[in-house]
């Protein structure tokens, strides 16, 4: 039998390799990049762990960490200023109190501390951005510690 029959009569054989060969690159890029954001990952939850203890706050859960801020921060990095602003309007519409006792209050300053320092782990490009809209709330030290 000669070798150009024999390549004749049995391209599934060289068409199913390559098929196998393809399926086995995609699934490894696949997994490289599954593995080195899984690295980047845990790496800036174990920095932004330092980073709060550092400034006093107890060592929040890394994996937690990890699912919430991923790589690039999550929720927290999309608009900062903007959703600091909504959510401290929402805080500040009361005290807790119905009725006619219900007043505004001001924010604690400590309560927008830890979102600054997420951002200059996560996100530092939006830092100057969220300190511009800080800037523009009234907070004080409310909170007894």
């Amino acid at each position: 039998m000669s070798p150009t029959r024999f390549a004749s009569e049995h391209k599934w054989v060289y068409w199913g390799a390559i098929v196998i060969l393809v399926g086995l690159v995609v699934t490894g890029l696949i997994r490289y990049e599954s593995v080195r954001t899984n690295n980047e990952t845990a790496s800036k939850a174990h920095q932004l762990q330092e980073e709060l203890v550092k400034a006093g706050y107890p060592s929040p859960d890394t994996e937690t960490l990890e699912r919430v801020l991923g790589t690039d921060g999550g929720p927290v990095c999309d608009d900062p200023g903007n959703a600091l602003k909504t959510a401290l309007w929402k805080i500040q519409q009361g005290n807790g109190a119905t009725g006619p006792g219900m007043r505004p209050v001001i924010t604690d300053s400590k309560a927008v501390e830890v979102e600054r320092i997420v951002l200059q782990v996560y996100c530092p490009d939006e830092v100057d951005e969220f300190v511009d809209e800080l800037n523009d709330l009234k907070t004080d030290d409310t909170v007894r510690r």
